[in-house]
């Protein structure tokens, strides 16, 4: 019923120009016919009537052969298949049906050529990451050992590499995420503390020192790559903003009704409250950002979407001077 009222609507204000023209038409006969002197009232009345009627019986008929055309433009999002199998009478129903058509299969072939060099892209960038990770696992080889300052210089910046590696290849792999995630039962202290001990020479570089909270008895239902992944890009903006404060950066957990809450909770310089509406932003990084070059605003961005396709929750507060608190919630 709402459908054809909608129909309806158009219809009527599509032809309301022609329903006020044939009206004042009308009338002006019905004027000439009196200022001539006629008299038979019911005569001219009728004509009158038997005016509208004829102007119905078009009206009725145009509706009729374009009917398609008004639900089409009535309903702009409906199924375009329904659409294309109606059959149209009028010559302007089946010419809009034709562009239609064409546009719609122009603009098919343009998303199918996208999707494609997206691919692509995307294929290059996978590819392009492995193979950096290659040298960047020789070079930790040839560090193994040794202790002299100059290489312990190298195994930082080796590690900046290999977290913006990761960073890239996550977010390339985000645009095809259903292909590459799997859901299952994750105990989080675990996954907590394999993630701190991945980071472990950045805490040491920075003096920060992590302090793992999360009960034992805590297991929530993730995909554990990208939850390592999300924890790992809030733990690296804990770390460089707490860096030689000599403070903890605390993992702790909790139960909030029928959720479990994930908590990241540093002591460093904080976020400007003007900054934290915007902290989920793509390349976003704020006051904080131009203070510390390394920051790309993309940590969070990837955290929040991450979070949406995993259909969990994320949360920050902050103050400056004391720290920031970022919450996951399953």
């Amino acid at each position: 019923m709402g459908e054809w009222s909608g129909e309806m609507k158009l219809f009527l204000r599509d032809h309301l120009s022609l329903i006020i023209f044939n009206s004042i038409q009308l009338f002006f006969v019905l004027s000439i016919y009196w200022l001539d002197g006629y008299q038979n009232h019911l005569t001219a009345l009728y004509s009158v009537f038997f005016g509208l009627f004829l102007l119905t019986i078009y009206l009725f008929f145009r509706y009729i052969t374009n009917r398609s055309i008004y639900r089409r433009l009535s309903n702009p999002f409906h199924n375009w298949d329904e659409f294309v199998l109606t059959r149209n009478w009028s010559p302007l129903a089946k010419a809009i049906q034709n562009l239609l058509r064409t546009q719609y299969r122009f603009y098919q072939e343009q998303i199918r050529r996208y999707e494609g060099k997206q691919e692509q892209h995307i294929t290059f960038i996978n590819q392009w990451v492995h193979q950096m990770k290659t040298p960047l696992s020789v070079i930790h080889l040839t560090l193994k050992g040794r202790i002299d300052p100059i290489f312990e210089s190298i195994r930082e910046e080796t590690d900046r590499m290999e977290k913006g590696l990761e960073t890239i290849l996550y977010t390339s792999r985000l645009n095809v995420f259903g292909q590459d995630f799997h859901v299952e039962k994750i105990h989080l202290r675990s996954l907590v503390n394999g993630v701190i001990h991945d980071n472990k020479r950045s805490f040491i570089r920075n003096d920060v020192y992590p302090n793992n909270k999360v009960e034992e008895i805590i297991v929530v239902e993730s995909d554990a790559k990208w939850l390592s992944f999300m924890i790992g890009q809030i733990m690296m903006n804990a770390i460089r903003y707490s860096a030689g404060t000599g403070e903890k950066i605390e993992f702790s957990s909790y139960r909030r009704g029928k959720n479990i809450v994930l908590e990241v909770r540093d002591y460093g310089i904080g976020i400007p409250t003007r900054d934290l509406k915007r902290v989920f932003d793509p390349y976003f990084t704020g006051e904080n950002g131009r203070k510390y070059r390394e920051s790309t605003g993309m940590g969070l961005y990837l955290v929040k979407e991450v979070c949406k396709k995993l259909h969990h929750g994320v949360e920050i507060e902050s103050t400056v001077g004391k720290g920031t608190m970022v919450q996951i919630i399953f």
